[in-house]
C-alpha cells in the first residue's frame, strides 16, 4: 500500500471519506484544496488553485500516489456560465497535475483518476460496461474532454487508473442527503417515468476501491465505480422510502421535477430524469468484492446509523 499519497481535490464528501480511510491505513495524506486547513493527524492541506502549477506542485516529489477528485459539483443549474466551470474545472485540474508530474524526478508510482458514468449519456435499458460508446450530450462531452485529458498526460513511470464513478451513497453528503430529505417529507415518489435507471454505490465500497487502485498493480485503465445491480428510479425510490421509513408517496412528472428542479432546487432536472445501466464489468474480472451488491441491504447499513457515524466509518 503506498504510504505518501497526495489527493487532489479531497474537500468535498468524496474526497473527505477517502481520506479518512486513507489515514486509518497509516498513510500519510495530503490534500489540495483552494480551502486548506489546519493538519488533522496524518492528514495535511496544501492550497493550491486546480489549474496551474505552483508551490504545491513540490507534494508530487517523491509521492508515492496521487488521486484527483477536482470537479466543480454538476449539482447546479445547467446554465452557460456553471457549465464552464464544470468543464474548465476537470480538465484544468488534469493538466496541472501533468505538469507538476512532467517535473518530478520521482513521480508517483500511480495516479487514480475521478471520472463520471454521465460520459454514457441518457443511456436508457443498454447495458453500459467500459466498452460501451460515448454520448454526445453536454456532460458525456466534458466526461470525454475529461478522460482525453488524462489520457493525453504522458506518464511512463506512472500507472494510470480512472474510475467511471456512479451516484455514491452516503450519509452527510453526496446525492443520497437530497433524496433522503424529500423522502423523510413524504415526497421521495417515483421521478419522471420512473424507468431511467440508477447505477449506485455504497461509500465504503467507493473507499476500498481507491484503496485497491493505488495498492494493486494489476489495476490499469479505466473502470466503472458502480454497484453490480444497478435499479430503477422507481425501484430505487421505494427503496429509499422503505430505510427512512415512509409509506407510498405521490409521483412527481417530468414537468413538475423541471420546474422543482430549477426555481427551488437550483440545480438540473435532467440529474433526476436521465439515467443509465451501468455495471462494473472490468471491476469484476478483478475479483473485486463488493459488501453491498444489493440496494436494499446498502441503505439498511447506511440508515442503521446517525448520518456521522455512518459517514465515519466509510
Amino acid at each position: 500500500m503506498p504510504h505518501r499519497i497526495v489527493l487532489a481535490g479531497g474537500s468535498g464528501f468524496l474526497g473527505q471519506a477517502l481520506a479518512r480511510a486513507l489515514a486509518a491505513r497509516g498513510c500519510e495524506v495530503t490534500v489540495l484544496s483552494r480551502h486548506p486547513r489546519p493538519a488533522a493527524g496524518s492528514v495535511g492541506w496544501v492550497a493550491w488553485d486546480g489549474a496551474t502549477p505552483g508551490e504545491w506542485s513540490r507534494t508530487l516529489e517523491g509521492a508515492d500516489a496521487v488521486v484527483n477528485l477536482t470537479g466543480r459539483s454538476v449539482n447546479c443549474v445547467h446554465n452557460e456560465r456553471n457549465r464552464h466551470e464544470i468543464l474548465v474545472s476537470r480538465v484544468a485540474s488534469v493538466h496541472a497535475l501533468g505538469q507538476a508530474l512532467a517535473g518530478c524526478r520521482r513521480p508517483p508510482a500511480v495516479w487514480v483518476q475521478g471520472g463520471s458514468l454521465a460520459i454514457y449519456g441518457n443511456a436508457g435499458d443498454r447495458v453500459c460496461t467500459e466498452a460501451a460508446p460515448a454520448a454526445n450530450d453536454f456532460s458525456a462531452q466534458v466526461c470525454r474532454a475529461w478522460e482525453a485529458a488524462f489520457a493525453a498526460v504522458p506518464a511512463p513511470a506512472t500507472r494510470k487508473v480512472l474510475f467511471r464513478i456512479g451516484i455514491v451513497l452516503g450519509r452527510g453528503g453526496g446525492g443520497l442527503v437530497p433524496l433522503e430529505r424529500l423522502a423523510r417529507r413524504f415526497l421521495g415518489g417515483t421521478v419522471g417515468s420512473g424507468r431511467q435507471h440508477v447505477s449506485w454505490l455504497h461509500l465504503a465500497d467507493m473507499t476500498e476501491l481507491f484503496v485497491a487502485a493505488l495498492a494493486d498493480r494489476g489495476f490499469s485503465g479505466v473502470y466503472n465505480a458502480t454497484s453490480p445491480h444497478p435499479v430503477t428510479n422507481a425501484a430505487f425510490m421505494r427503496a429509499l422510502r422503505r430505510a427512512v421509513g415512509r409509506p407510498w408517496s405521490p409521483p412527481a412528472p417530468a414537468w413538475a421535477v423541471r420546474i422543482g428542479a430549477r426555481w427551488f432546487l437550483r440545480t438540473d432536472a435532467d440529474l433526476a430524469l436521465t439515467g443509465r445501466r451501468a455495471v462494473p464489468a472490468r471491476l469484476l474480472e478483478t475479483g473485486f468484492r463488493f459488501r453491498f451488491p444489493e440496494l436494499q441491504p446498502a441503505l439498511a447499513d447506511l440508515f442503521a446509523r446517525p448520518a456521522a457515524a455512518a459517514t465515519e466509518r466509510a
